[in-house]
């Protein structure tokens, strides 16, 4: 068969390597348009482009890939099936019959849980404790299309989304090589999904980060794991020093305590020890990063700044409490 890749972020890497080493044809990727300046691309050029040059195989970048000028230029490629992995853009019918057999998308969740850009990141954060991946036969709807394969992945209870990824990654790469040999053998069997179980798996912002110390602190903990590389679990320290300092948490230990004291108060700050409160029980960070500086472990931070029982961590908007701020009027 005759297979074009339509990818642009690391997630699709060991699926493109993966299909070079199928007895299939790579007639091209199609990926994201290179950023510019003054006319020159901007670094970092994609895994994915390179891999592309390697093999000499064409490369197609289209600010939209449904527009007629891409379809029609996707259809002299001639080929038997899209194959779309961490590409960013949703395909309209017409894109998808540029192929013979249409499309097919790995997607990083059990679909229909988690349909959306976030898979990964979304099932960390709430908690799963396995998720997966699923590949499916493209339909114009988000992630809506039937399985025509699924394979189950268990999350480790301190596993990061960097750290799960890659992880998901090659899983996935197997079980695209699988799928199109089941294709061209006529074996598969398509199953729709059940949209009442579907639940959302939107991109993440910046804002998403920002820590609600009224959730339990199982529920924080995850939130930290979810959110890493980006856009990172963050606080503001509200200190009678200054403006409210943002301050990125790293991993973190549960405890299941009761701190008798409201969420996000400084329960202990000594030594090697930070204890946060949170809704339900508590949170010891094992390193801190002030907003400009480096990660630092909690005992080389408590050095540097003076945090304190008693001190109030929360959004940099709310009223500073005890630990030096504005007294709220009463």
């Amino acid at each position: 068969m005759r297979l074009i890749l339509m990818a642009t972020g690391p997630f699709a890497v060991p699926t493109f390597r993966a299909l070079y080493e199928t007895r299939h044809t790579v007639a091209a990727l199609v990926t994201a348009p290179l950023r510019t300046h003054r006319g020159r691309p901007v670094p970092p050029i994609s895994c994915l482009r390179e891999i592309a040059a390697e093999h000499g195989t064409p490369i197609l970048d289209p600010e939209d890939v449904n527009q007629p000028e891409f379809q029609a230029a996707l259809a002299r490629r001639d080929g038997d099936l899209l194959v779309v992995c961490d590409y960013g853009q949703i395909l309209s019918s017409a894109t998808l019959t540029a192929c013979r057999h249409g499309g097919i998308n790995l997607h990083a969740s059990l679909l229909p849980k988690y349909r959306g850009a976030a898979p990964i990141q979304w099932a960390i954060y709430h908690g799963d404790t396995e998720t997966g991946v699923t590949i499916i036969h493209m339909t114009p709807q988000l992630d809506a299309g039937p399985c025509v394969a699924q394979a189950r992945v268990p999350i480790g209870a301190e596993e990061t989304a960097e750290e799960l990824e890659p992880r998901l990654a090659e899983v996935g790469a197997r079980l695209v090589c699988q799928t199109i040999e089941a294709l061209e053998g006529g074996t598969v069997q398509p199953l729709a999904q059940d949209a009442t179980l579907a639940s959302k798996a939107p991109r993440l912002k910046k804002t998403d980060g920002l820590i609600d110390w009224s959730r339990p602190a199982v529920a924080v903990k995850n939130q930290v794991r979810a959110l890493v590389p980006w856009p990172a679990s963050y606080t503001f320290w509200h200190h009678s020093g200054g403006p409210p300092l943002r301050l990125i948490l790293g991993p973190m230990t549960v405890l299941d305590c009761s701190t008798g004291v409201p969420p996000g108060t400084v329960v202990a700050a000594g030594g090697q020890r930070l204890v946060i409160a949170c809704g339900r029980g508590a949170v010891a960070p094992r390193n801190v990063q002030p907003a400009g500086k480096r990660a630092m472990a909690v005992d080389e931070f408590l050095r540097g700044h003076a945090l304190r029982p008693g001190n109030r961590l929360g959004a940099e908007g709310q009223d500073r409490a005890e630990g030096g701020g504005r007294k709220a009027e009463g």
